[in-house]
């Protein structure tokens, strides 16, 4: 599973607002070369969401927007491959490790990278990275965590994106720009597939 996120190196964060959208949405992602979705529990329609995209086995479906360890049972429940938070929750990293997942905890400070790398997790998701200081500040908070990799989320776009992957410590990105809420909602499935052809191109070692 994480072969797939190191070898594609990002991760479209997605938040759906209508679940009967979740398979073109999944066929999309795959038709556009980027197999791989981190579904939100930012809409009542997530859950549902995750179930159906993970119909599409073709398509590596993990959970996003985490909060508690109940929130990822039952998003693993029904599909979910690995976990994402926007903070580290020591109760989702307990619940990740009973199932047997990857879970990539948000970290913003030295502090909160250590607990995390503690917990015995290796991959950490950066957040919100342009508003915590970019690549700069990314580089000076990971030069203390040599073989600690990340992830790092929030602002990431196409015109950014190779600054990050440059970085040794940086594994892969996330990001929403070819998955924009407002794409799903109006069905436009074509420019998604587009973006993300974009987007497998922009990230390519």
């Amino acid at each position: 599973m994480i072969h797939l996120i190191n070898e594609k190196r990002i991760v479209p964060v997605v938040a759906i607002n209508d679940s009967s959208k979740a398979a073109d949405l999944a066929a999309a992602l795959v038709a556009g070369g980027l197999p791989i979705a981190e579904i939100t529990l930012r809409t009542p329609a997530s859950i549902d969401s995750i179930k159906i995209a993970a119909n599409n086995k073709d398509l590596l479906v993990g959970v996003g927007s985490l909060r508690n360890a109940e929130d990822l049972k039952r998003a693993h429940d029904v599909g979910a491959k690995f976990a994402v938070s926007a903070g580290f929750s020591p109760s989702v990293a307990v619940e990740a490790a009973r199932l047997g997942i990857a879970y990539f905890p948000g970290v913003a400070t030295p502090t909160e990278m250590l607990q995390a790398i503690n917990e015995g997790i290796t991959t950490l998701k950066f957040f919100p990275a342009e508003t915590l200081g970019g690549v700069n500040a990314l580089k000076a908070m990971t030069a203390p965590f040599p073989g600690i990799s990340f992830m790092p989320t929030g602002g990431i776009s196409a015109s950014n994106a190779k600054d990050y992957l440059a970085l040794a410590s940086v594994v892969a990105v996330g990001g929403s720009w070819m998955v924009a809420s407002k794409l799903i909602d109006d069905g436009d499935f074509e420019s998604i597939i587009a973006l993300t052809k974009e987007a497998v191109e922009v990230c390519a070692k």
